[in-house]
């Protein structure tokens, strides 16, 4: 009997994520993971005992498809006093099982068949398999040099008459880079008078350092006219394990996400979106991560500073880039594959995000991890 799953796989040339294979490599040698981008501290108790007492209040049955509407309510409030941005709770909001799904949705509900999508690479793996499995075909942008910059020319020359969204992320997993006021003023000027719609990953945008500000598509207005914004709050509030995230858009836009979502999900664990609802009425519940996650990455790069490798601190996110060229001319899947065999510490090589898996000489590490483990980790990098 011939193989089927070779024979209708819809996605035949996807291979098993990095972070899979990174994090099974870490458990197998016993290595420090600094691969996968979750904490390995708790989250607060405060929030945890909201979803115990939320559980006890009988909140375990289905909520509303959209979500919670005190939750909607908040998040409503949150974007506003951030970005200046007014979304509809009722109808512009939706919560989703993870960023992941609301990127998933978002690119359901509008690419089709010979759709084009364009993606800056180098991106989160799950945008490309996403378009394709919809039909579409991933126009792929190079970010410029070893800090990723933009070339907003090359967008522009990207864009033909097939071109149905643009994907960006800022900040930008896996560099730490940000999208500035300009870089979003001159996307801007691209997509006026176009019918492309802008999705925009957002979801380290507490993660911001340096006295820098999240630009996020609601802060401009004629970007968050076509804008699909995806955040999360398991990257914000360190617990990636709830699965809780959500999307804004506009109300024309949202009513085809919600249908995707509805048919994927229905709904989001009823109890969590409780807690969140009523821990997000404190702002500086959030308004706090970059001070605390900016001080994770000044210690961790501290440590490392009389290490051999180059770096450029991280902007956003709670990720690290490090160059290891003084080190070793190996390329960066062959020399991540030796640190955590031979060194026992785990990261992510950054050229499998790169198009044509352009090697920069780079490793991808998370610092969103306990004073200990950073401690433990640099001294390993302080003797290569």
């Amino acid at each position: 009997m011939p193989d089927l799953s070779v024979s209708f796989s819809k996605l035949p040339n996807t291979s098993p994520s990095i972070f899979s294979v990174m994090s099974q490599m870490a458990n197998q040698y016993k290595a420090i993971n600094l691969s996968q981008g979750f904490p390995n501290f708790e989250t607060d108790q405060e929030l945890k005992d909201l979803v115990t007492q939320a559980m006890r209040d009988g909140f375990n049955q289905y909520p509303p498809d959209a979500g919670v509407l005190d939750l909607r309510r908040e998040i409503t409030k949150k974007i506003e006093s951030l970005y200046g941005k007014k979304y509809d709770p009722e109808t512009e909001i939706i919560v989703t099982s993870g960023a992941t799904e609301a990127l998933f949705d978002a690119i359901s509900a509008f690419v089709s068949k010979g759709d084009e999508v364009i993606v800056l690479k180098p991106a989160y793996d799950s945008y490309e398999p996403c378009i394709k499995l919809n039909g579409g075909k991933p126009v792929l942008v190079q970010l410029k040099g070893e800090n990723y910059k933009v070339d907003w020319q090359e967008v522009r020359d990207s864009i033909t008459p097939r071109t149905r969204m643009i994907i960006i992320n800022t900040p930008h997993n896996p560099t730490g880079t940000v999208l500035t006021k300009e870089d979003m003023q001159e996307l801007e000027s691209i997509l006026k008078d176009t019918e492309i719609i802008l999705l925009s990953d957002e979801v380290y945008e507490h993660l911001i350092y340096d006295d820098l500000e999240h630009q996020s598509a609601s802060r401009f207005q004629n970007l968050s006219e076509r804008a699909i914004v995806c955040a999360s709050f398991g990257k914000t509030f360190h617990n990636t394990g709830w699965k809780t995230g959500y999307c804004v858009a506009p109300e024309e836009l949202m009513r085809e996400i919600r249908k995707i979502h509805e048919l994927t999900v229905f709904s989001v664990n009823h109890p969590m979106q409780k807690a969140y609802s009523e821990y997000l009425k404190d702002p500086t519940h959030y308004l706090k991560l970059n001070s605390f996650y900016q001080k994770k990455r000044d210690y961790f790069l501290k440590l490392i500073r009389d290490s051999r490798f180059r770096f450029t601190a991280s902007s956003g996110t709670y990720f690290q880039l490090l160059n290891y060229s003084e080190i070793s001319d190996e390329s960066d899947v062959d020399f991540a594959e030796r640190l955590a065999k031979e060194h026992k510490l785990a990261s992510i090589p950054v050229s499998v995000f790169n198009i044509d898996k352009k090697d920069h000489k780079q490793l991808r590490f998370c610092f969103a991890k306990t004073d200990e483990t950073l401690e433990r980790a640099a001294e390993i990098i302080c003797k290569l």
